[in-house]
């Protein structure tokens, strides 16, 4: 259990800034650079409600409601993109810090998510928070050094609740939830071997960018997660139907999905509750130790189980740090990688390591082999076949062939990106295995037909009667045939249904 002073640093970054800066976007290794020691700015920033007050008379501003519906706008001192925000009409909560630099409000939406997240959800937000710990300190940096608010990162957990690994239905992917286009054209590697929207780093900086241009082009933050969540063009469409920039006025129609108009309330809860940690009673929350690490530079094709253990170190730490590589190798399409290592490992790679690089590519001994038994076999076939979506791959693997195209020789062995002694569904695998979204729909609607069923079909006790099923039939084709209720099918024979759906030769009880 962390002590208060983690829970200060961590809520202390994802308060305003009082400070900005004209940096351009940093890259990973200036970030990393900048938390190898104590960030002197934020130590020495005064958070007291009095000097913001201050500071805000100083500089002119008012509060006035009629600005922001439940709260009021305030010129940031130092950076007039940033502004802080007052929150109205949550003083019953008693809360200890009523300020943000996006725009919070408390209506019915918010408190519906405050209710969710401090009851039925309290589980969910006290995990989000604990991995706060981790990645908080790091996104909230990219943030500050784009110029973005800092409040921002409760986007990130509403999205994945800050999970690299976090997968949507809709492919969406990350810390930031990017789309693999997206990912892209923000400057994302996504392929077979690297996937950057993994990366809590590379990604924050892609969604800096991208927040950076949503806000530009819709003028609020509001519409700009909104359009966050449901893509720049239906947030255009929805503009010019109902003739208005209000998101609030907006989420009264139709066109949103519910899904998009929770978002913005959503975050605003989280907001809302994360600044306010012992106002909600959160305040014993088991926080993850933050990301630390350092980098060395390794081969395109490097063997990460060779290198986890020259460097004595587990091969899940090595693949922790760098979530982005997909594989157990670095990516062969890079003459060099820049691989993350805890603490202390890059000094020991200095001395037994880095002048043999070379010998870390993974050789030709590591990899499975599949013996091709057909008689007109290509390259892709056996790619299809393992499910290996980059079919290049192959070609890397098995240089003799010129073009996944090519035919392979019926009994000849063909060089697999699997590593000797693992299996194919491994994690590391995983995304093989992927189910597609229709089959998920699919099983959900069936296992909620057989709990629908449970309720209204009346089981039969002493079956007489049976009926064996034929190709092509279905349970309601059987349910016709016979005169039995769809229901009552079901809940008689629950043995083989709950398992799977029926097939040929199955013995149905129908009496």
């Amino acid at each position: 259990m962390r002590k208060n002073g983690l829970l200060l640093l961590v809520l202390g970054q994802l308060l305003f800034s009082c400070i900005s800066t004209e940096k351009d976007v940093p890259s990973p290794k200036e970030i990393t650079e900048s938390f190898s020691t104590e960030d002197e700015n934020l130590d020495g920033a005064d958070f007291s409600e009095e000097k913001i007050i201050a500071r805000t008379a100083k500089h002119g501003a008012e509060f006035s409601s009629d600005q922001i519906v439940g709260s009021a706008v305030i010129d940031h001192p130092a950076n007039h993109e940033i502004k802080t925000y007052f929150l109205y009409g949550a003083e019953h909560l008693n809360l200890e810090n009523n300020y943000f630099d996006i725009p919070v409000v408390y209506n019915a939406a918010v408190k519906k998510w405050i209710k969710y997240f401090t009851g039925r959800g309290r589980g969910f937000f006290q995990r989000y928070s604990g991995r706060a710990g981790r990645y908080a300190p790091i996104l909230s940096k990219v943030l500050k050094d784009n110029g973005l608010p800092q409040d921002l990162i409760f986007l990130a957990m509403a999205e994945s609740g800050f999970q690299t690994k976090a997968k949507s239905w809709a492919k969406a992917v990350g810390p930031w939830q990017f789309m693999p286009y997206t990912g892209r054209r923000y400057g994302l590697e996504v392929n077979w071997y690297v996937d950057e929207r993994r990366d809590p780093i590379k990604s924050s900086i892609a969604a800096s960018k991208y927040l950076k241009k949503l806000y530009k082009q819709f003028g609020s933050w509001e519409l700009a997660a909104a359009s966050y969540n449901a893509g720049e063009g239906k947030m255009g469409r929805a503009i010019r139907r109902y003739r208005t920039k209000n998101f609030w006025k907006i989420r009264r129609g139709r066109y949103l999905k519910p899904e998009t108009k929770n978002y913005v309330p959503k975050i605003m809860a989280l907001a809302i509750i994360g600044k306010n940690l012992k106002s909600f009673g959160f305040e014993e929350i088991d926080w993850h130790e933050p990301l630390d690490f350092q980098e060395i530079q390794v081969p395109g094709g490097a063997d990460l189980f060779k290198i986890a253990k020259d460097l004595n170190v587990e091969f899940d730490d090595l693949h922790y740090l760098n979530p982005e590589i997909q594989r157990w190798f670095t990516p062969p399409t890079h003459e060099t990688y820049t691989l993350r290592v805890p603490v202390g490992k890059r000094d020991a790679w200095a001395d037994c390591c880095s002048a043999k690089k070379e010998e870390y590519i993974a050789s030709q001994e590591v990899f499975q082999k599949y013996r091709v038994r057909g008689r007109k076999t290509r390259l892709d076939d056996v790619a299809r076949k393992f499910k290996i979506k980059d079919k290049k791959v192959l070609t890397w693997l098995n240089d003799n062939y010129k073009s996944h195209r090519s035919r392979v020789p019926r009994g000849t062995y063909v060089t697999l990106p699997f590593r000797i002694g693992q299996s194919k569904k491994d994690n590391m695998y995983a995304d093989l295995y992927d189910k597609p979204r229709k089959s998920v729909i699919r099983k959900r609607k069936y296992r909620n037909r057989i709990r629908v069923a449970k309720r209204r079909g009346k089981k039969i006790s002493n079956p007489s009667q049976f009926y064996t099923v034929k190709r092509g039939d279905s349970l309601w084709s059987v349910s016709r045939k016979t005169g039995v209720s769809l229901d009552t099918l079901i809940v008689s024979n629950l043995k083989i249904i709950k398992k799977r759906q029926i097939r040929a030769g199955d013995r149905l009880v129908i009496r």
